[in-house]
């Protein structure tokens, strides 16, 4: 895995994109089975967070995203240079990047690199990565609005089986070898006990749970 400064590096190539990701979101979301009684005619982005693949083949992002009626979406996407074999199912939409040339964009939650970043991020206590923009004059920093932490503090992650999805209300269920609690329709709830994702965005100042795993026995000779 790439790191900079102790932390996970997410790369960002400026380009032109078609269509934006608020535009393939506003198309896609509305549609879904999770989005419960949320307004959906009216999505704005108020911020999103990366983890990093350490093979640097797919691009990862969860948008947070605010609804005609105030209330708070969680979308994770990811971004692959080839269509990844038999996730047809998954498979959002195509996107023209003028850098990268096409891009096959995918639910996040069917995706195992991303399963494995998140429940990676969550047991080892990890952040999300710093994004950089490469630009002509080298790698430059770009600030981040939006923070998450996982709680654990494993030495490592445990090996994860094919990911299983499963939606019911507004929470989406990712069977794994751990269970992934993941609610679409985010309620702020402050952190607890447990391995947890947290974080802060614009309007939400305060850590509150993004994410949830389970893990049977806990496995906490993990820990350390």
């Amino acid at each position: 895995m790439r790191f900079c400064h102790d932390r996970a590096m997410a790369v960002h190539h400026p380009a032109t994109i078609a269509p934006t990701k608020l535009e393939l979101l506003q198309a896609w979301v509305p549609h879904q089975p999770w989005t419960g009684n949320a307004d959906t005619s009216v999505l704005t982005k108020l911020g999103s967070y990366r983890f990093d693949d350490p093979d640097g083949e797919v691009g990862m992002e969860t948008h947070l995203l605010a609804t005609a009626d105030g209330q708070v979406l969680q979308v994770p996407l990811t971004y692959r240079g080839v269509p990844r074999t038999g996730a047809e199912d998954s498979l959002i939409t195509t996107m023209t990047h003028t850098t990268l040339g096409q891009r096959w964009i995918y639910d996040g939650c069917h995706d195992p690199v991303y399963v494995n970043a998140l429940v990676t991020t969550i047991v080892t206590g990890g952040r999300e990565a710093a994004l950089y923009a490469a630009t002509e004059q080298g790698m430059v920093l770009e600030p981040a609005t939006t923070h998450v932490r996982g709680s654990g503090s494993w030495t490592t992650a445990p090996a994860l089986t094919v990911p299983v999805v499963c939606h019911e209300g507004t929470t989406t269920t990712i069977s794994a070898g751990v269970e992934v609690v993941l609610p679409r329709v985010v309620v702020p709830v402050a952190p607890g006990t447990g391995l947890v994702l947290s974080g802060t965005w614009p309007g939400q100042e305060t850590p509150c749970v993004l994410v949830r795993v389970d893990v049977a026995g806990d496995s906490a000779h993990n820990a350390g």
